[in-house]
């Protein structure tokens, strides 16, 4: 059941539509996202925790939503925002969009002018902002927008505690094949321990690890070093999630002593951010981030281009680089770092999303890489 709502932004800008998702006021940062599939993906992606996500295509919800693509258990985004929202009519779909985010407690707003929201998002970059019940009157919409600009900054914020596992768990299921595909190859050799660390990571990156051959024990946010290693694994992934990196101090502290030990290391996202700032670096906030599916990144050692997916709000300062850690891609948009490698050493971390479904696909490779730089290092 739709009724009439709002998207308020900080700036005082205000967009009209309909409501639909749960009726409730939600707050957020405003992002954009180009991607022109894979909406159920970026609902469930917990990196998007505490963000409100406007999507630049037009149409949304012609595939439903179904349980094997999400990335975690429910969605997690703060909003939902579409220009115009389709039924389902995929044979693999679940449910409807509208029913799936009402039952998880999502807002979610359609038929409003989202090339217009796009734009004041590229132009005075992402901002606070509320998806609610249209309010009745002005002093009812001032009374909201004050509360937009009460909300906390994303600047100094640490989400990872709400996106993180509670206890540590095994993985074991690969990637999805449909029914009459020929079974996956397995991969040859010895089976490599990887312990991931949590700090919301997607399902398909733990898929991913295990289609490359490897053994998963997924582990909270917060735990020690030590006792990652008291697990002898044969490398360490840090996960994407949520919020400013720097705030995530506890990972910052582990990593820094899993790097003195020597362990195989690959991060992506935060995971790539946290291991920049274990080594030294420092990171800073970009004006309206990296979403979509279509984003171009140069492979420094190759010169080959790959498109990617991202989804990120915050960098790694190259400035800021010590001796010895090189930056292996960039973003050819703005030039930003989007891959880090420490020379001489199985350490290496991209920004991007190698691992992204529905796609692109990419840089698959690194997975491999990973698992020969686990094997180098035995």
């Amino acid at each position: 059941m739709t009724y009439p709502a709002i998207l308020l932004l900080e700036n005082g800008r205000s967009f009209r539509g309909r409501g639909f998702g749960a009726r409730v006021a939600s707050h957020g940062e405003v992002v954009f996202n180009t991607s022109l599939t894979g909406y159920q993906e970026i609902v469930s992606d917990p990196s998007y925790c505490g963000q409100i996500v406007v999507m630049t295509a037009v149409e949304i919800g012609n595939v439903g939503v179904n349980a094997a693509d999400a990335e975690a258990a429910a969605p997690v985004c703060a909003g939902l925002v579409v220009r115009e929202r389709t039924g389902a009519s995929s044979w693999r779909a679940d449910d409807e969009l509208d029913a799936h985010l009402a039952a998880h407690g999502v807002a979610g707003i359609d038929d409003l002018d989202t090339r217009a929201i796009t734009r004041v998002l590229r132009q005075e970059g992402a901002m606070r902002g509320v998806i609610a019940p249209a309010p009745a009157d002005a002093a009812a919409e001032a009374a909201l927008l004050a509360e937009v600009r009460r909300q906390p900054l994303m600047d100094g914020l640490d989400l990872v505690p709400r996106v993180t596992t509670a206890s540590t768990y095994a993985w074991d299921a690969s990637v999805w094949r449909a029914p009459d595909d020929a079974a996956a190859p397995a991969a040859a050799g010895r089976v490599d321990h990887v312990v991931a660390y949590d700090f919301g990571i997607k399902r398909n990156i733990l898929r991913r690890l295990v289609a490359s051959g490897c053994r998963v024990t997924v582990v909270p946010a917060s735990t020690p070093a030590a006792a990652v290693l008291a697990m002898q694994p044969d490398g360490v992934f840090l996960s994407n999630g949520p919020g400013d990196p720097a705030a995530v101090t506890y990972a910052i502290a582990a990593v820094k002593e899993l790097l003195a030990a020597d362990k195989p290391i690959f991060g992506i996202c935060l995971g790539h951010q946290i291991l920049g700032l274990a080594l030294g670096a420092r990171t800073f906030k970009l004006p309206f981030g990296h979403h979509g599916g279509n984003h171009p990144v140069a492979d420094l050692a190759t010169g080959k281009v790959e498109i990617t997916a991202q989804n990120h709000g915050f960098a790694v300062d190259p400035a800021s680089l010590p001796a010895g850690v090189r930056v292996s891609h960039t973003n050819l948009y703005d030039g930003t770092v989007e891959g880090l490698a420490v020379d001489g050493r199985p350490v290496f971390s991209v920004q991007y999303h190698p691992e992204a479904s529905p796609g692109p696909h990419d840089a698959h490779y690194l997975f491999a890489r990973f698992r020969e730089a686990m094997r180098a290092a035995r």
